[in-house]
This record gives C-alpha cells, sequence and structure tokens, in this order.
C-alpha cells in the first residue's frame, strides 16, 4: 500500500471514529460566552487590524495567480480538519492541532491570519467549536501570533540554513505550542487566580493542555513536512517557488 492510500486510511478511520463515539470535553477554542464582554471586545481589537492586512495581502497577491488560488484553498482545508479534531486529554479536556505552519511556509504570516480565521468562523457556526463572541480571542493566538510565531521560527531557521524539514518541522510544531500558551494567557487575565493572579492562573490552564499537546505539536510537524514534500515533488512549480519564497517576507 502506498504512503497516500495509508495516511487517507487512516484519516478516514479517524474521522469515522469521531462520529461514531463523540467525545464530550472542553476544547482549546475558548466557547461562545465563556470570556467576559470587555476580553472579547479587547481581543477584537488587537485581532481586527491583522485580518483587513492578510486581506489586503491576498488581495494584492494570492488573488493574481489561479495556482496559488489553489494551494490557498488547500491550505484553509487542512487548517480546517486539522483544527476541528478534539482528541481528549489525559486531563479531561481536549486539544488538538491547528494546521497554521504548514500554510505560513508556502504564503507567509498575513494569508493564513484570513485562512485561520476562516476556518474558525465555520467551526463555530457549524461545529459548535469556539464562538462568535469569542473570535476574536481565538483567532488571535492561532491565526495571528500562531501564524507569525511560524513565520519567525521559519526564517530563523532558514537563516541558519535548515533543512527544508527541519524549518518546516520547527514552523508547525512550535506555532501549534505558542497557540495553546496564548489561549492560557487569554483565559488567565480574564480569571486571574485568587492566588498568585494571571501568571499562576495562566500556568493551571497551560497545564490542562499540555501533557497531550506536546506530542500532537510534534505530530503536526511531522505532518506539514509529509504534506509539503509531497506537494513540491508532485505539485509542480508553484509549490517549489513558494517554498523557496513564501515566507521570506512579510505577507
Amino acid at each position: 500500500m502506498s504512503l497516500k492510500r495509508c495516511i487517507l486510511l487512516c484519516a478516514g478511520a479517524f474521522s469515522l471514529h469521531l462520529m461514531l463515539f463523540p467525545h464530550l470535553a472542553f476544547a482549546m477554542h475558548i466557547m461562545e460566552g465563556f470570556l467576559p464582554a470587555k476580553w472579547c471586545l479587547f481581543w477584537y481589537a488587537l485581532y481586527v487590524p491583522f485580518l483587513a492586512l492578510g486581506v489586503a495581502a491576498i488581495t494584492k497577491g494570492v488573488l493574481r495567480d489561479p495556482y496559488q488560488k489553489i494551494l490557498l484553498g488547500f491550505a484553509g482545508a487542512f487548517v480546517f480538519v486539522l483544527s476541528a479534531l478534539k482528541l481528549p486529554s489525559v486531563t479531561g479536556s481536549s486539544s488538538h492541532p491547528t494546521g497554521i505552519g504548514l500554510g505560513v511556509t508556502l504564503f507567509g504570516p498575513l494569508p493564513m491570519v484570513v485562512v485561520g480565521s476562516v476556518a474558525l468562523l465555520f467551526q463555530a457556526l457549524l461545529l459548535a467549536h469556539g464562538g462568535l463572541t469569542t473570535l476574536g480571542a481565538n483567532a488571535f493566538s492561532m491565526a495571528v501570533v500562531g501564524s507569525f510565531v511560524a513565520y519567525g521560527v521559519h526564517r530563523w531557521a532558514k537563516k541558519w540554513h535548515a533543512s527544508f524539514q527541519v524549518s518546516t518541522f520547527l514552523a508547525a510544531a512550535l506555532a501549534d505550542l505558542v497557540t495553546y500558551a496564548v489561549t492560557s494567557l487569554q483565559l488567565a487575565l480574564a480569571f486571574p487566580a485568587v492566588q498568585g493572579g494571571v501568571l499562576a492562573s495562566a500556568e493551571r490552564f497551560f497545564a490542562i493542555f499540555a501533557i497531550t499537546q506536546v506530542p500532537l505539536a510534534i505530530g503536526e510537524g511531522i505532518l506539514a513536512v509529509l504534506v509539503l514534500t509531497f506537494l513540491r515533488d508532485y505539485a509542480g512549480e508553484t509549490v517549489r517557488y513558494l517554498l523557496k519564497e513564501g515566507a521570506s517576507d512579510v505577507r
């Protein structure tokens, strides 16, 4: 059996398991109505400027090339599927990958702010995963901070002449981990601990996810390398060009 067929079979089996045996758990996305109104507005205020810049970047660059539009759609599907998976944690909560790092290696951070936002919006509307009032907070942690961390790590790795596989792995894995760290901080700011305040609360929130999230981040990094290697080898010059140039500038 080929690697491609094996991956598709495993993904199909896992999806069927989720549909037949759903897990009732708290997801990493902050749920509807959980944050106080002032914090919802605060995170929206930080997030919206990045969304506007992302729309402008897509309009000026990606939409002019039909091949890039197809790849951006693929990146969006990748983010939607991975970030919609709820994997039970040993703590009784749940965790999931984000999928952001893969797209950043192709397009840079700003287009992926839009892609991640669209994925989170559809998850809130169709899957009750996250919410509309908390979309600003969720998008800021995953689509904004996750994208720029992946971008920074990818550029740093390339500067030190790391291989394509190493730079992609680090970008995807660390974007995943930092998303959870930011979400923990968002929850801690809204609900500081009686003893220890915001920092103590952030440590407790992150501890809920960390045991599960570290291996998930490693798995996401490996998956990103496999998928981008496949695209580079079989999807033509556009992919090879984007992998060489895509994250070299903020766009």
